[in-house]
């Protein structure tokens, strides 16, 4: 089995991981695993794993290049024989679309996140997502996003939710030491109460509600905003100019990107999951949950899945920072949460290999 993936860049991501996790898959069963992307910092990995990088501005947006990506693509299909173009985001989906029916490839496509569509054209180009052979949705939440935005069948959409690496994200891995010199890079003392919102510096995942929960909480906690700001160096500005108005500047940290995440989760007292708008799925929640630290999460989109209010973490109110406030204090006080059992759900239900061996069965059936 021969099968191209497409991924606009391959930087930090739940997209990007997932891509990696099923170049991961497909070499370990014997299977070629072909990427096409601009690349990026895991590019590294990927070729370790195995897989064929075809570096290409394959996730342009710029309508005149559409042909020639297609031709790219035909060439890339013919020489390399690809059976499946599985496609993971919107821009590098419509030349692969049109590229996969000119060859003769099964077309698939995995919806990752729940796109905005405020206009006819919107909604037309985030379509592409919806016309695979197969459809792939990262959470039960996204596959009922599906059917009613693009009117697809239920019977060709499987829901596949992104998948936690639990031999990567196993507290048994990181030593005190390991918390401690985290702590210390992050410039946290001893008596400090680490509130940590992993994610990209971007509005919608809630750092500015995070800011002002933060507020509300004892002056023994901080605020770790752990994630690359990609060029929004305004919003930057604006989350620094809150935090100084409010007198916080000192507890709120941004350390940018870091590719030691269990050792980040670990460190954390409780992790949040802030985002004012549904995530289709929300690995950080997941994350967490694997490495045995109370979340608390917005009510809304995939947490709703993967968090069980009052038992495996808090749900709480979207866009309100005192009830982000009330849940974070109560998971820093919460003696009869069982970090194990928390695990074991996520173990069972969203681990990497769950995804791994239900995504290969797809390419399979396509395939049959």
């Amino acid at each position: 089995m021969n099968v191209l993936q497409l991924v606009p860049e391959l930087n930090a991501g739940g997209v990007e991981g997932t891509t990696l996790e099923m170049v991961e898959a497909l070499v370990a069963n014997g299977h070629k695993a072909h990427v096409i992307s601009a690349g990026g910092r895991m590019e590294d990995d990927l070729i370790r794993m195995g897989g064929v990088l075809h570096k290409a501005d394959i996730g342009s947006k710029n309508i005149f290049s559409l042909f020639s990506r297609i031709r790219l693509l035909r060439a890339i299909i013919r020489q390399y024989k690809i059976d499946i173009v599985h496609a993971r985001s919107r821009a590098p989906a419509w030349p692969a679309y049109h590229a996969a029916r000119l060859e003769g490839a099964a077309f698939l496509t995995t919806y990752h996140g729940i796109y905005n569509s405020g206009s006819y054209l919107k909604t037309y180009y985030n379509s592409v997502m919806a016309k695979g052979t197969h459809i792939i949705a990262n959470s039960e939440f996204t596959k009922a996003h599906i059917i009613k935005t693009h009117g697809t069948t239920a019977e060709i959409i499987t829901a596949i939710p992104r998948g936690v690496d639990m031999a990567r994200f196993d507290p048994a891995n990181i030593s005190d030491k390991d918390i401690l010199g985290q702590r210390n890079r992050w410039g946290v003392a001893p008596e400090q109460k680490v509130i940590l919102l992993p994610g990209r510096l971007t509005r919608w995942k809630g750092p500015i509600v995070a800011v002002e929960a933060l507020y509300q909480l004892p002056k023994n906690c901080v605020l770790i905003l752990m994630g690359d700001a990609q060029g929004r160096n305004d919003f930057v500005a604006e989350i620094e100019g809150l935090a100084a108005r409010l007198g916080l500047a000192e507890r709120v940290i941004k350390p940018g990107h870091s590719r030691d995440v269990p050792t980040a989760l670990a460190a954390a007292d409780v992790v949040i999951s802030a985002s004012t708008d549904p995530e289709a799925f929300g690995r950080v929640a997941a994350e967490a949950q694997a490495m045995q630290k109370p979340v608390v999460a917005t009510a809304h989109g995939g947490a709703l899945e993967t968090v069980i209010d009052g038992e495996t973490g808090f749900l709480v109110t979207p866009s309100d920072a005192k009830a982000l406030a009330q849940g974070i204090k109560q998971a820093l006080d919460w003696p009869d949460y069982d970090g194990v059992a928390a695990s074991a759900r996520i173990s069972t239900q969203f681990s990497k290999k769950n995804l791994q061996a239900k995504t290969l069965a797809v390419y399979n059936d396509l395939l049959n």
